[in-house]
């Protein structure tokens, strides 16, 4: 679709997803540096090759002016201003940075919208809602005990857990993220109870609601972006989410609570994966597998979404080791 220059002129700084409009057209955008390259043409001549990012996407930028300038001040991670010319390279997006110094620019903390970066559900109130009434189909009193003391009775963890994102970039890497996941995994493994009778549904439902508990204390949403906190590098959530049961479950019997715990320690699944511990009860394994479909799915999801239309692949994903095709 061609949009005309008087519309242009009234919208905001594009966003990744929006420079198709822009082909051939200079624009002025705010975006965070993935990746730089220093290289050289046959003749010689430096260029630096980034990828610029925001919430919707990624793209390609050339800087064949300061390439060396911008390789040696730039640092990765950073947010820019980027002046310069949409155009299509290689059956491809592409911005050609300007000739001028200030054409990419780092910005400070209140130059920007930190939203520009991280995505947001659109439904926190309706999902939490939900969340909720699974919580009302736990039959367990001890079970149930936990979740309301968490879920219902900490207005203060609640708001939390609904702005948490449950990861920095691989998967629900967005505000919501944390809540969204957990009750796809709780409802998931609903599902799976009524295959397999034999399974304590109250303990799984439990273990799904609460597995990522430490991820509330694990990020950090800042100007940057989603960071790792500094408690969430020297644990991790998985011991943060144990210590959160230890500290605030009081009169539950312990062999529950053990249950409970074993099935937050090894939703990882495998040791090479960062589990203390490998699934050994029924209720675990199916934690692990289902909460690892689930973040693969979103990460599908999230690539397929965010890849330059018209293209017939993804690029290849180191996470998942492959590519996906798009259409």
């Amino acid at each position: 679709m061609n949009i005309p220059d008087e519309i242009l002129k009234k919208l905001e700084t594009p966003y990744v997803e929006d420079l198709e409009n822009y082909v051939d057209r200079e624009i002025d955008g705010i975006f965070k540096l993935r990746s730089k390259k220093l290289q050289e043409t046959k003749d010689g001549k430096k260029f630096l090759l980034l990828t610029l990012e925001d919430r919707t996407g990624s793209v390609r930028a050339v800087d064949r002016y300061n390439a060396e300038t911008n390789d040696q001040t730039l640092q990765i991670g950073s947010v820019l201003a980027v002046s310069g010319k949409v155009v299509y390279y290689d059956e491809r997006i592409q911005i050609n940075i300007a000739d001028s110094d200030g054409a990419l620019k780092k910005l400070g903390e209140g130059q920007y919208n930190v939203e520009r970066f991280v995505s947001k559900i659109n439904n926190p109130e309706e999902l939490y809602k939900e969340l909720v009434r699974m919580i009302q189909t736990v039959e367990d009193n001890d079970y149930r005990k936990v979740l309301e003391i968490f879920f219902v009775e900490d207005k203060a963890f609640v708001e939390a857990f609904k702005n948490a994102p449950a990861g920095m970039r691989i998967h629900h890497a967005y505000i919501g993220g944390l809540l969204e996941h957990s009750l796809n995994v709780a409802k998931l493994v609903d599902q799976v109870c009524k295959i397999y009778a034999q399974l304590d549904r109250d303990l799984l439902i439990t273990g799904a609601l609460v597995h990522d508990l430490g991820k509330v204390k694990e990020y950090v949403i800042n100007q940057k972006g989603i960071e790792v906190t500094t408690e969430g590098e020297l644990l991790g959530h998985i011991v943060i989410g144990i210590e959160m049961i230890d500290r605030r479950v009081r009169g539950v019997p312990y062999n529950k609570l053990l249950k409970l715990k074993h099935l937050i320690a090894s939703h990882h699944g495998e040791y090479e994966w960062g589990s203390p511990v490998i699934p050994k009860t029924p209720e675990a394994l199916v934690l692990h597998y289902v909460e690892n479909m689930d973040s693969k799915i979103n990460r599908v999801l999230q690539i397929i979404e965010h890849e330059e239309r018209g293209k017939e692949w993804s690029e290849y994903d180191t996470n998942l080791n492959r590519r996906f095709l798009l259409r």
